[in-house]
């Protein structure tokens, strides 16, 4: 079975490990490289670092959508292509050129979070459970028929790393059941989504990260753990801005204007908010890296407990 593999980011390589485990890929599709780094020099993909390790050609097309595009898969005579993470949108023109079409790993229980960000979305969201779903591909986004899914907990601290790093698992070997179907010719069954729970995962934005006071403290920890590592939840504290990468939230006794400073000490540093309090136990100051708050109390003597 020959299979094209598009995919970006490292959510999307242990698919590729796993498709390759189960057929021939032919080609890898992935991002043009991008500046990155203090240097902003050109940067491959992980993806295309995979592909290349492994001896497999890369494609880095700016858009799917010219003849030359669709001329340059046609020679490739795939039986499938796999998306994951890709980033670029496949016209119907494209996703018509394999024989058993296009298959996309996708990092949530559709149709619950369609869209670039399931991951942390469900995080901040409050979801219990979140998982992976083989979709088979058409035009709209994310709303083809599910052949193959998995479900995961989500641990009650876990960040959007790592949560991350769990649902790139799960994705390989969901999509490692279907290959081996395919390749026992037995094809998953499809199951059209249905048409109530819908919900997207916008992208996120950086301004996004900017923690609001007023906001109940619940609400607040489930946007410091669904940002961690990226963008990371920034505050103003005490008169210095600072990003959060860890908190909790805790009862705390009514009255306190949003953002006043509670308690500071060895647990932490309790912060009031529309209700209830946040718990800040690891930060990071600007320039510098991220400390525990009783490690950030030791340069701000006028909050440390007495």
């Amino acid at each position: 079975m020959r299979i094209v593999f598009a995919g970006t980011p490292e959510f999307a390589v242990p698919s590729l490990r796993a498709a390759c485990g189960k057929a021939e890929v032919v080609a890898v599709y992935t991002q043009p490289d991008r500046p990155a780094g203090r240097g902003r020099g050109l940067q491959a993909s992980p993806v295309k670092q995979e592909a290349l390790a492994r001896g497999i050609p890369v494609l880095q097309p700016e858009t799917l959508k010219s003849q030359v595009s669709r001329d340059a898969l046609r020679a490739l005579k795939p039986d499938l292509m796999v998306v994951v993470a890709y980033g670029l949108l496949l016209p119907q023109k494209i996703l018509d050129i394999p024989e058993e079409g296009c298959w996309n790993v996708h990092a949530s229980l559709l149709p619950r979070w369609r869209g670039a960000a399931p991951i942390q979305r469900a995080i901040e969201a409050g979801d219990a459970e979140t998982g992976v779903c083989l979709m088979q591909m058409e035009k709209g986004l994310d709303t083809g028929p599910v052949l193959l899914s998995q479900s995961l907990a989500i641990g009650e601290q876990e960040t959007g790393g790592q949560l991350h790093d769990r649902l790139a698992e799960l994705g390989a070997q969901v999509l490692a059941d279907g290959l081996g179907l395919l390749r026992a010719g037995i094809r998953p069954v499809p199951r059209p989504q249905p048409a109530m729970g819908v919900t997207y995962a916008h992208k996120l934005d950086k301004a996004e990260a900017k923690l609001d006071w007023s906001q109940p403290a619940a609400v607040l920890a489930r946007r410091v753990r669904a940002f961690n590592p990226w963008p990371v939840a920034e505050a103003v504290l005490a008169g210095e801005r600072l990003r959060i990468h860890g908190a909790v939230a805790i009862d705390a006794p009514a009255g306190a204007a949003p953002g006043t400073v509670l308690a500071a000490g060895r647990d932490g540093i309790d912060v009031a908010c529309g209700e209830g309090a946040l718990r800040i136990r690891v930060l990071q100051r600007d320039g510098g890296k991220a400390i525990t708050a009783a490690d950030w109390l030791n340069a701000r003597r006028d909050l440390a407990a007495p």
